[in-house]
């Protein structure tokens, strides 16, 4: 599958990987619709790479709906990205008691919940396209992390939402077989993401420091490289990729 001339919608899309992603499409000749709560920095960056943002609660269905409409109107909608995501921390039982339910169904809520509901709205649509020369008419990409493999402390409920993206990925692959629509999932490790950055500078060296090889944060440029790698070659499918220079967290 080639990006010029074609549509991806990307979650998350007003900061970190899905920016990064956006601005390779972008790059590659595509064409980007951002779906962020971030209206700010998502119409700023919209308007830096002449693409469209659309203001989504990735957890809803009128507004996942709202971009994929946005999407088609720009053209052929061959992709989705879903890189938007929360990452609160909280022990099962903590100091002050047991893990709040509210925040433990959030996070599922929009990590997981809402990279389903995308996925099953922007399938639906790039399900109605003609196919391309290698007989696929779309590729969905999500986004899972190395915790929900390695886990840690405090990581409960974005472990566990995490793992249940990477659980999507092959049943839904095969959902999706008839219609030739590809399903992925980059499993990043410590990435150079916006609440990462805002940490001191000797944690994010001490986190870097935690990586075999390369001893560092991953680039977001480096997960929109993986990103349209998996675009652009139709064997991949139905397989969650970790992106983590081996490392394999520990329990804190």
């Amino acid at each position: 599958m080639q990006i010029k001339d074609h549509v991806f919608i990307i979650t998350g899309g007003a900061s970190g990987l899905g920016a990064a992603t956006a601005r390779m499409i972008v790059a590659q000749g595509g064409k980007v619709v951002l779906a962020d709560v971030q209206a700010e920095a998502g119409q700023a960056l919209a308007a830096e790479l002449k693409g469209v943002f659309v203001k989504c609660d990735v957890t809803t269905e009128a507004d996942g709906k709202a971009v994929v409409d946005a999407a088609l109107a720009q053209g052929t909608l061959r992709g989705i990205i879903n890189c938007a995501g929360v990452a609160p921390a909280a022990k099962t039982v903590g100091k002050e008691g047991p893990h709040a339910l509210d925040l433990f169904q959030r996070v599922v809520g929009i990590n997981l919940v809402g990279t389903f509901n995308m996925c099953r709205l922007a399938a639906d649509a790039m399900g109605k396209n003609a196919p391309l020369e290698t007989g696929e008419r779309g590729v969905i990409i999500n986004t899972a992390s190395v915790a929900a493999f390695d886990g840690q402390i405090g990581q409960a409920a974005y472990a566990a939402s995490k793992a249940g993206v990477a659980g999507l990925t092959l049943p839904m692959a095969r959902d999706l077989s008839r219609n030739a629509i590809r399903v992925m999932t980059i499993a990043p490790g410590i990435f150079e993401t916006p609440m990462l950055m805002g940490m001191p500078q000797e944690v994010q060296d001490a986190l870097g420091a935690m990586v075999p090889f390369p001893s560092r944060l991953g680039k977001p440029d480096e997960y929109a490289q993986l990103a349209k790698a998996i675009i652009e070659n139709a064997m991949l499918n139905g397989e969650t990729i970790r992106l983590d220079g081996a490392i394999r967290m520990q329990p804190k």
